[in-house]
């Protein structure tokens, strides 16, 4: 295709809170992770590689956040992800033993003892352990875009009061995707896609060339932008803005017309570790007993009643190439549509969180690739590329300022801002004033004075996540995101009254650095 009418570009976004408890040989809050390797991260890689290895042409935009990079790259977590997988496929065994006389659960039984033994052998001989080089591997090809994002996921906007608390969010990002990517990157994903005004400046003083912002963060850009979501923009400090397409995104995303939603595709919550006796599922059971998913899901959605009928593996594959077809059919109706009133080629640019693609819907991954094999031979509309790519192509954009906004319910501040957890912003602002202080007061510190002042550095990051304010205000593992917020400030703080006092207990820092211990290259002057 040499001239396409436009582009698509995917942008899938991948994070998760830095969640590592050496302290116990066991976390429930651990399986995030794990789930989110074996449901979406592999699947995603495996993908990947088929598709470079058939030569299909695709182009795919990630993010892989820090907290996200330090917990794959984790020994510990690696080991601990490995044991989880072999629990799963011994139960798989069992479970192949005990539906042998049931046709359709039988059938499944066996599709998940053969799928999870793939994802192990994936994980441990194909990649030993380390998803990471797969990823960049994927980058080096040409065919994969890494974005970075900031160091914790903070929710910048609510950070701002202290803008050196933004600065060292996105400059500690920017360091760790270097470390682990071993290049600079073009783009960012602003955590929650967070918008502020004047929070571009500190991306590209960073030279970053561009971010993502929310549909109507660029619809109510000042000026109003000329291409209205189907063009970047640029920004005062001369950092492209990329917009979310709303018809695209509703598509996938939307739990009433969405792909996901199919009757026929897999039913996320019923899962076997509650539909099943107690006993059998017990080994998957976390030490303190209570029942929790496994992954092992026996149903289909079916439809809107708690009735459900058992999954069908041949029917969910006839919906992912009809779903796939019809997405691609919709997007060259748009772009032809677009192309005739636009004097440049449109990009639709549709980001969506990767824990979608795998974990929530778990057809996902095989969506995604089957609806790049068919743009890549059955249409000649558009192409898929990459924001960057688009810029590369296309680098003179208009120039305006995008609207205060973000990807939350109500497209603003609520969701982190709310009577649930309000409180937490007095004590993030406190600390990031102290680490300021500190930064300044120590400018060249050695030994454990050093080691103190990167670990206090860590100790805030960590506190400012946005995960822990979402799920205060979704009400879901509320008791660990207060604690995890609690301990951090409580740890920040001791640090700092330790270091202004000369009395470091290097016995507790050791611990502590043990215990919370991403960014191991972190430099607390980041704060000067």
């Amino acid at each position: 295709m040499s001239s396409p009418r436009g582009y698509l570009a995917l942008v899938l976004h991948a994070h998760l809170p830095f969640v590592r408890h050496p302290e116990y040989e066991e976390f429930l809050e651990e399986r995030w992770l794990y789930e989110a390797i074996t449901e979406t991260y592999i699947p995603l890689l495996t993908l990947l590689s088929a598709l470079h290895r058939d030569r299909v042409p695709h182009r795919l935009t990630m993010s892989l956040t820090p907290p996200l990079l330090n917990m794959l790259a984790d020994s510990l977590l690696q080991s601990r992800y490995a044991r989880h997988l072999d629990r799963l496929i011994d139960f798989c065994e069992q479970e192949v033993s005990r539906t042998r006389d049931d046709g359709q659960f039988h059938r499944l039984a066996v599709f998940y003892r053969d799928h999870l033994r793939q994802i192990r052998r994936t994980f441990v001989d194909v990649y030993a352990g380390n998803l990471i080089p797969g990823f960049r591997r994927m980058q080096d090809e040409g065919n994969l875009e890494i974005i970075a994002c900031a160091a914790t996921h903070g929710f910048l906007p609510l950070l701002a009061v202290n803008e050196k608390a933004v600065r060292a969010q996105v400059r500690v990002g920017i360091d760790e995707y270097r470390r682990f990517l071993g290049r600079d990157p073009s783009g960012f994903w602003l955590p929650e896609c967070a918008y502020y005004p004047g929070v571009d400046r500190f991306l590209g003083e960073a030279g970053i060339r561009y971010f993502l912002i929310e549909s109507h963060g660029l619809l109510y850009a000042t000026p109003r932008p000329v291409y209205g979501l189907y063009a970047p923009i640029l920004t005062p400090s001369g950092v492209a803005a990329f917009g979310r397409d709303i018809e695209s995104s509703r598509q996938v995303w939307s739990s009433v017309e969405g792909y996901p939603g199919d009757h026929d595709y897999r039913d996320f919550y019923r899962d076997a570790g509650f539909d099943l006796d107690y006993e059998h599922v017990r080994p998957l059971l976390p030490p303190t007993g209570e029942r929790v998913a496994t992954g092992i899901k026996y149903y289909r959605i079916t439809g809107k009643t708690p009735h459900k009928e058992p999954y069908n593996l041949d029917w969910a594959r006839a919906k992912i190439d009809a779903h796939a077809g019809n997405f691609m059919w919709n997007r060259e109706r748009q772009i032809e549509w677009l192309a005739e009133t636009m004097d440049r080629p449109p990009i639709v640019v549709a980001p969506y969180d990767a824990e979608l693609f795998g974990h929530w819907w778990f057809e996902g991954p095989d969506w995604l690739e089957m609806l790049m094999r068919k743009v890549a031979y059955d249409q000649s509309v558009f192409r898929m590329t990459t924001p960057g790519r688009y810029l590369e192509e296309h680098p003179v954009n208009q120039v305006a300022t995008p609207a205060y906004s973000s990807w939350g319910h109500k497209g603003y501040n609520e969701v982190w801002l709310a009577h649930e957890n309000d409180w937490v912003y007095r004590h993030l602002h406190v600390a990031a004033d102290r680490m300021c202080e500190l930064a300044d007061r120590f400018p060249e510190a050695t030994g454990m004075v050093r080691r103190a002042l990167n670990q206090a550095a860590r100790e805030l990051l960590l506190a400012q996540s946005s995960d822990w304010a979402f799920i205060m205000s979704r009400g879901t593992v509320v008791d660990y995101a207060v604690t995890r917020t609690k301990d951090h400030i409580a740890r920040f703080t001791k640090l700092y009254r330790d270091l202004l006092a000369g009395e470091l207990d290097p016995a507790w820092l050791q611990e502590i650095e043990s215990r919370d211990s991403i960014f191991p290259t972190i430099d607390y002057r980041v704060y000067r």
